[in-house]
């Protein structure tokens, strides 16, 4: 669905990644981890393409990333649902609208999707403020209704950036199980995040795959997790 074949990529002179390699098969599920700065956000903005590589091959959906036009891409962003780790809203605007922004953008009937759009804000555990604006939300809140925009077109693919990051623990384990059930729904799944309890109590859970970025390249994170 989504390939790196040895991508590099360079920033403000000095190279990020290097020889990266990553095959994001349907229904699979990957954490990926490494420190601050190693470049986490980087690379999944690689895998939506948000940024094309310096070097190597980038295919999104079986087509090179490289030779894609701008409508090339907007089809394939709509196949993949992104959690930013700096969730931003449109504060005039209600939770149920900012959730139903996708939607709008690609000109969909908001009438038709209502029951869905009601369907997927009781989902996230945010009926109750499916009137509010985002000013009045919860760190936690603001997760769960950036997840539900993220995943409002049934995409194939969701990659979340940091999506705990800003919660606590309880609340990273809800929005943790919200994430494995959409695998389990057949959604391919990554998650970028440095926390590794996170990652230790989500295993016994999901068959995932943890890699990890180190010195530039990307690897399969061993049993000392």
């Amino acid at each position: 669905m989504i390939e790196l074949d040895d991508v590099a990529y360079s920033y403000g002179g000095g190279e990020l990644l290097s020889e990266i390699k990553l095959d994001l098969q349907p229904g699979s599920f990957h954490f990926l981890t490494g420190p601050s700065g190693a470049g986490k956000t980087t690379l999944l903005k690689l895998c939506y393409g948000a940024l094309v590589p310096t070097s190597g091959h980038a295919r999104l959906f079986g087509k090179e990333l490289r030779g894609m036009v701008r409508d090339d891409i907007a089809v394939a962003r709509r196949r993949i649902g992104v959690v930013h780790q700096d969730c931003q809203f449109l504060d005039h605007l209600t939770v149920t609208e900012n959730i139903a922004l996708p939607l709008t953008v690609s000109g969909r009937d908001l009438l038709a999707e209502s029951a869905n759009l009601k369907e997927l804000t009781q989902w996230v555990g945010l009926s109750n403020r499916a009137d509010a604006k985002p000013p009045e939300l919860s760190g936690g809140e603001r997760q769960r209704a950036a997840l539900a925009r993220a995943v409002i077109m049934s995409p194939d693919v969701i990659l979340a950036d940091e999506p705990t990051g800003n919660v606590d623990w309880e609340m990273s384990q809800r929005l943790m199980r919200l994430l494995i059930e959409l695998n389990r729904m057949g959604k391919t799944v990554m998650i970028a995040t440095h926390d590794l309890a996170l990652i230790r109590a989500a295993k016994s859970h999901v068959q995932a795959r943890v890699l990890r970025i180190s010195n530039r390249r990307l690897q399969l994170a061993g049993a000392d997790l």
